[in-house]
């Protein structure tokens, strides 16, 4: 985010990574339509939670999820939709998933640069 939009490419590495586009992929479609229901499935369902972006790390089998969230809900309900995230997109997507979550007080604590 301390990058404008028309530096991302140039200065900074994307958020996923989809390698499977290489020649000879394994998947070269359905990983890309899999991160695109995967973000919009956490913004759904962790509605105005999310102060950063939605992360998806993929490694061999398993796709883990991070970013940063601010603590405006009760700490069971986080458990909850932890659960409740990781069992669903394990289900659909069939592999195992991980949520990674920072928790931070507000918004304004997140650094964020953009000159």
């Amino acid at each position: 985010m301390a990058n404008p939009p028309h530096y991302l490419a140039h200065r900074k590495s994307w958020n996923s990574w989809n390698t499977s586009n290489v020649k000879d992929g394994n998947r070269p479609s359905e990983t890309a339509v899999e991160d695109m229901f995967i973000r919009q499935f956490m913004r759904g369902t962790w509605h105005n939670l999310f102060v950063s972006e939605v992360i998806i790390k993929r490694q061999h089998n398993i796709i883990r999820i991070a970013g940063i969230i601010t603590r405006s809900i009760a700490p069971y309900k986080i458990y909850f939709l932890t659960g409740y995230t990781e069992e669903l997109l394990s289900y659909w997507l069939q592999c195992p998933i991980k949520i990674e979550l920072v928790t931070t007080d507000s918004k304004k604590d997140v650094v964020f640069k953009y000159i």
